[in-house]
């Protein structure tokens, strides 16, 4: 089978195209057909080997896809099985959830990692209530445009920021109340929109370069959630700052706490995709690309010249 491997940490380039054998599976593993991968900024951090990815090379990236059990054929999706950048892969039965009738492979790759992040994000980090003002940084990514969605069906408003007018738009066409292009200004446009109070929650997975901005954003008791870091980390917090910008409080929630049991994951996981399968949870596909194109996807995240999600196909030809 083909494998995307990398022998070194480093950038795009370490990323080579290999016919390694196929895995074998442990007792309580299955092996499954790889349909559809998923790209996400995990697995450019596993191959840098940023903590906490730090796999030994040499090691086959990902952790995210769809495909069908081998024998059986069930639809199965994950998000956390190790070397998803191949046309097979071995995995654990519970870290597996079943995909239902009328979700494709390609959907259930596209929703599982980020569907699952944005969901706990309005639901558990700062449970969205009817009327609240928050914030989406980088509205048009795949977390950001199913989180847009997710904060408006349980009666919040948006005020989501872009990098460009052309990703503010898909924003807009995901429910978002307002777009602040280029990021600068936001803090100030919420607290105007929410009649000078603030947000009730900020939603960062941008982190250096907009956490600060954040703080002062948030109305007294409202939540900073940054939940990645894209930018890098953000400098240094000393916790009396929390009580000047008015008691509020800061949370760095990881996707493994909420999926931490076969159990957990399955409903959590279940959740999404009985939402995508409903016609609720419009998931936007930006690019289907063939496993072999797999630095050229990372390379394309990386510069932030993607919107929605990355998908590699394994044995197929792909198409933007």
């Amino acid at each position: 089978m083909q494998a995307v491997v990398y022998e070194r940490t480093g950038g795009p380039e370490v990323l080579t195209v290999r016919d390694v054998p196929d895995p074998e599976p442990r007792d309580g593993e299955v092996l499954v057909d790889v349909e559809a991968v998923g790209v996400n900024f995990r697995d450019v951090y596993e191959r840098e080997g940023r903590p906490p990815y730090t796999a030994s090379p040499p090691a086959v990236v990902g952790a995210e896809g769809a495909g069908r059990v081998v024998g059986t054929g069930e639809r199965v999706a994950w998000l956390n099985v190790p070397g998803s950048y191949a046309g097979r892969v071995a995995a654990r039965r519970g870290a597996l959830v079943p995909v239902p009738d009328g979700v494709s492979a390609e959907l259930a790759a596209a929703v599982m990692l980020q569907g699952c992040t944005a969901h706990y994000l309005a639901a558990d980090s700062h449970p969205v209530a009817d009327g609240d003002w928050v914030v989406v940084h980088s509205a048009a990514g795949g977390v950001g445009l199913l989180l847009t969605q997710l904060v408006r069906q349980r009666g919040g408003h948006v005020l989501a920021t872009t990098s460009t007018e052309e990703k503010a738009e898909l924003a807009r066409g995901a429910g978002a109340d307002e777009v602040v292009v280029g990021y600068d200004g936001f803090a100030e446009r919420v607290r105007e929109l929410s009649g000078g109070e603030g947000a009730a929650a900020v939603y960062d997975g941008v982190g250096r370069s907009t956490f600060a901005a954040g703080l002062r954003a948030l109305r007294p008791t409202g939540r900073m959630i940054l939940y990645g870091a894209s930018s890098g980390q953000p400098e240094p917090l000393e916790l009396q700052q929390l009580a000047a910008h008015g008691s509020v409080y800061v949370q760095r929630p990881t996707l493994a706490t909420y999926t931490r049991t076969p159990e957990l994951l399955r409903a959590l996981a279940g959740a999404v995709l009985d939402l995508v399968a409903a016609g609720r949870l419009d998931v936007r596909i930006g690019a289907r690309l063939p496993l072999a194109e797999a630095r050229r996807a990372h390379e394309e995240l990386e510069g932030r010249r993607t919107t929605g999600k990355v998908l590699l196909l394994p044995g197929g030809d792909g198409a933007a």
